[in-house]
């Protein structure tokens, strides 16, 4: 069977192995941003377990290294009021300099004036793509400001069924890119111990909110998925790649998977043979 684009992790559950994953994500951006010498890292903070995670990781590493945790709550219409509000919390308490950015305005007098939207899925999937590819113009001017790089928030499970907006959600660093939605929540549950009681709320609040990717596509991250949680996309996963159940094809999160293959091949170019043919 051909899968392409898949590398197939087993999970880890084992609170042992998710502290050494933190202290080796943590030693690995710390090392690059040396290395690199960076100024700041910059993280869009959307009130969901990804980017909470990503803050409660990166926290530290910045303080040791004296610089920022530059955070931006960027919102848009269709982020709602909970949304938003944990999306402050996080920011105030992990980010060493955050803002709220309310770009309602800004979005929709620029798409009234330059392109056509109707209340189809397709305009939906439109509208919700240029959202947060202009929240990504406001991280990178951020980063170039400060001197720094924008985080990408990205687990394995988006990875694998597309759930991203290209030029829109990819960062220059991916911390949590190999870990599966199920081992975000693990590490975010273990990273509690370390919290102090304001984080430890903040953090628990986006364990416990249901995921939402804020652009208006649907309510829930798993009705567009189609499975009824995280776990049960994480588990169809390993039925197909590992147990070969060929059966799970025919499912709408394996078809998503091939659908979105054209996203984590691009971008595609021609190759110097082809160029040179005669």
């Amino acid at each position: 069977m051909n899968i392409p684009n898949c590398n197939y992790y087993p999970f880890i559950h084992d609170e042992r192995e998710l502290a050494d994953i933190i202290a080796n994500i943590r030693k690995e951006v710390g090392n690059y941003i040396v290395k690199s010498r960076l100024k700041s890292l910059v993280l869009g903070i959307s009130g969901g377990i990804d980017s909470a995670l990503c803050a409660a990781l990166l926290q530290p590493v910045c303080t040791q290294l004296n610089i920022p945790l530059v955070g931006r709550s960027i919102a848009i219409e269709t982020n709602g009021e909970d949304e938003i509000e944990r999306s402050l919390r996080i920011g105030e308490v992990f980010c060493h300099d955050f803002q709220f950015i309310d770009l309602t305005d800004t979005f929709y007098e620029n798409c009234k004036n330059l392109i056509s939207l109707d209340d189809s899925l397709l305009s939906k999937m439109r509208k919700g793509n240029m959202k947060a590819r202009m929240r990504m113009i406001v991280l990178y001017d951020l980063a170039q400001l400060h001197q720094g790089m924008v985080i990408s928030t990205d687990n394995y499970t988006e990875y694998l069924t597309g759930f991203w907006t290209l030029h829109g959600d990819v960062g220059d660093y991916a911390p949590v890119m190999n870990l599966w939605k199920t081992e975000v929540y693990n590490m975010s549950r273990q990273l509690l111990q370390e919290c102090n009681e304001q984080q430890a709320c903040a953090l628990q609040q986006c364990i416990d909110a249901a995921p939402v990717d804020g652009l208006g596509i649907s309510n829930n991250d798993c009705e567009q998925l189609q499975v009824a949680n995280y776990d049960e996309a994480d588990q169809l996963f390993y039925q197909y790649f590992v147990e070969k159940n060929e059966d799970l094809k025919k499912h709408p999160l394996i078809k998503r998977y091939y659908a979105s293959s054209f996203k984590r091949i691009t971008p595609i170019s021609i190759s110097r043979k082809s160029l040179t043919e005669k």
